[in-house]
């Protein structure tokens, strides 16, 4: 699977970005919906947890969608199958300022990355946010 084209630089200033709704976080410890959102709140940011099945994770509440959120988002980060993407756009584009439709490694949707550039948001797909934090920050 390829890789967005985003250089070390324009990665970090996504990171000054604070606010990330996490589309699909799981209360699961061991799955990386749980543990990457869990790193990225231990380093200074507010995740908002997206996850119609649960209310609350981490202390967070959860919210069914990203348009019901009454916060402000800055990044989406999601943690859905490629196929799903779309939908996760599609939401995104109902919630005003959103600047960054974040895919997790493993997850790239061309639809979706077309739909998010044309709506004004920038995307970054088949990498980790916690893999490129650590990659940029911790060295």
């Amino acid at each position: 699977m390829k890789v967005d084209l985003h250089s070390d630089s324009e990665l970090r200033k996504i990171y000054d970005l604070k606010n990330i709704a996490v589309v699909g976080m799981s209360k699961n410890e061991g799955k990386p919906a749980h543990f990457v959102p869990k790193y990225l709140i231990e380093h200074g940011y507010n995740v908002i947890p997206v996850n119609p099945t649960i209310t609350e994770v981490l202390g967070r509440k959860s919210y069914p969608s990203i348009a019901d959120m009454p916060e402000d988002v800055d990044v989406v980060d999601v943690f859905r199958r490629s196929e799903d993407a779309p939908v996760v756009v599609m939401d995104a584009m109902k919630k005003k300022g959103i600047k960054v439709i974040w895919m997790q490694e493993g997850i790239y949707n061309e639809e979706a990355e077309r739909k998010a550039k044309e709506n004004g948001m920038d995307v970054v797909y088949n990498r980790c946010m916690m893999a490129e934090h650590r990659r940029l920050f911790n060295k």
